[in-house]
């Protein structure tokens, strides 16, 4: 997906960060626009249906996880957060609700930029995957999830059934933040303390078989106390 053709939502309440992300989309070819109160995002989101979201969190007329939640009960668009709220509990409650990333204020137009790539290289995936064989292929790694199996560099993989379903689930996420209560509930069904002990575990098993450097890694990215990520590579 070209930039001129994926259309984002920008949600600030703040006119001088609101211009900010403006004219760094403008100027790097982006169409989009812009909603200053979660009454206008809400309203726009299903007018202007765009392809990525900027969240703010902190709006003045609603929480934007409240936004979050309402879009995620009829469309899987991306959403980034851009928030000054920098507590783990805060982004980890945005992405449980379905958010697909989370940017902290004060943020460099680089970072910004090079968050929105990642959301279109998932959008451009998603795309592939809709209208091609059930199979997935990022960098080396594939998943043929109609035969059940995981290759890497043509090899297949001696994978458990956990750790199977693990790779899948953050496969069909790439690109995702997926906390650790998104994962242990897919997992496991809960997500008990003694869970999220369990699933480091198992990450790190399934790292020595998918990863070059496991101490490196490449496709399963850490965020320390929110979960964990799959790169597009």
């Amino acid at each position: 997906m070209n930039n001129s053709e994926c259309k984002i939502l920008i949600v600030e309440d703040d006119a001088p960060i609101r211009k900010l992300m403006s004219t760094t989309l403008k100027a790097n070819g982006y169409v989009f626009k812009t909603a200053a109160s979660g009454i206008d995002a809400e309203r726009e989101l299903t007018s202007y249906q765009p392809d990525v979201v900027l969240l703010d969190l902190g709006l003045p007329d609603m929480d934007g996880v409240e936004i979050i939640k309402t879009l995620r009960s009829w469309s899987e668009m991306p959403v980034i957060v851009v928030s000054a709220r920098s507590e783990d509990t805060d982004k980890i409650k945005a992405l449980d609700a379905g958010a697909d990333d989370y940017l902290t204020k004060p943020f460099s137009v680089n970072e910004l930029l090079a968050r929105i790539r990642v959301a279109q290289r998932r959008l451009a995936a998603s795309e592939r995957n809709n209208d091609s064989e059930p199979v997935f292929v990022n960098g080396d790694l594939k998943i043929d999830y109609a035969a059940g199996t995981a290759y890497l560099e043509g090899e297949e993989l001696q994978l458990t059934p956990i750790e199977y379903k693990l790779l899948c689930l953050m496969a069909k996420n790439v690109g995702k933040v997926l906390t650790h209560t998104f994962i242990t509930d897919h997992i496991w069904g809960n997500s008990l303390e003694s869970d999220v002990a369990t699933l480091r575990v198992f990450v790190v098993s399934l790292r020595k078989k998918i990863e070059k450097n496991p101490s490196d890694p490449q496709y399963i990215q850490t965020h320390i106390g929110i979960g964990y990520r799959m790169n597009r590579l």
